[in-house]
């Protein structure tokens, strides 16, 4: 497993563990001990770490990625690149089964350089002759994820900034959890498939509906502001001038959330059964708002 130590990483083993697996979980840093946990020293950029992490795999499973770099080069290194790499050590080893965790982002690459890096990840795992499934999350939530706090923070004083008008789906990170560990199984209706998938709400969210859900997680009445496109590629823009490399909202992810429609696709779901959701959201954004309190980030 890639990405182990990550928010969706970090869930999926725990739940892998639950189901009696043992990991073989690649890690930058030195890791606690865990039982079932065999942890990998390395990176992505580092064949003879990846050969050590395949060696004695049954299935690859990639969820390690990207979400913001200061440039083209630093998504296609961390997502497209990693990923051939990766591909590359599971065919040396002879592993079969790989999955491989993509976005939503990777459907309109023209987009932005963090799509673009994804889909020509997607096609990496494609071309590579293994047993392969891809699965494209949308906006994933729950306790530990940072990448929304800030939407939950706003809420918390009452009001929130969203995109401009538009849809999206989501997925409680248990859930996501659940698919993957599934995958895991050799199933043979799974594989050389794309999967989008999403908390089974059709047609998903309008940005304001999903604002106002946070709030009633919290318990707070919010008022949702759509912020206008130009407005959002400004503040985008600032944010590079002040912070530089380290900027959160960058051009590349105001392009991204300036798009109208980030719902998974209904003709891309994964068959019922090998996999359903279980979480609504309305109760996973109350779950989520419960960790956040008890971590005190919140």
């Amino acid at each position: 497993m890639t990405g182990a130590t990550g928010f969706v990483g970090a869930a999926t083993l725990d739940f892998a563990l639950s189901q009696g697996a043992t990991v073989d979980a690649l890690a930058r840093s030195r890791q606690p001990k865990r039982k079932g946990v065999n942890w990998v020293r390395g990176a992505l950029d580092d064949p003879e770490s990846l050969n050590a992490l395949v060696r004695n795999a049954d299935v690859v499973l990639h969820i390690a990625g990207v979400v913001n770099a200061p440039d083209r080069a630093g998504f296609e290194l961390g997502n497209a690149l990693g990923t051939m790499m990766l591909v590359d050590a599971a065919r040396r080893s002879h592993v079969r089964r790989f999955i491989h965790v993509s976005s939503l982002a990777a459907r309109e690459p023209q987009l932005s350089d963090y799509g673009w890096s994804k889909e020509l990840a997607e096609r990496h795992v494609m071309a590579s002759g293994l047993d392969w499934t891809i699965i494209r999350p949308p906006a994933i939530y729950g306790p530990r994820d940072r990448e929304m706090l800030e939407l939950f923070r706003m809420a918390n004083r009452g009001f929130m900034l969203l995109p401009p008008g538009g849809r999206l789906s989501v997925i409680a990170v248990t859930d996501l959890a659940r698919l993957l560990v599934a995958l895991c199984d050799d199933r043979a209706r799974t594989i050389a498939h794309l999967y989008e998938v999403d908390d089974g709400r059709a047609g998903g969210w309008t940005h304001a509906e999903f604002g106002h859900a946070i709030g009633g997680a919290i318990g707070r009445r919010v008022r949702a502001l759509a912020v206008p496109a130009w407005l959002l590629h400004a503040a985008a823009r600032g944010d590079r001038a002040i912070r530089g490399a380290k900027a959160k909202l960058t051009p590349d992810r105001a392009r991204y959330f300036a798009h109208p429609d980030w719902v998974s696709s209904p003709t891309l779901t994964v068959p019922p059964d090998v996999w359903t959701p279980e979480i609504d959201t309305p109760t996973g954004l109350r779950q989520t708002v419960m960790a956040y309190r008890k971590s005190g980030w919140l």
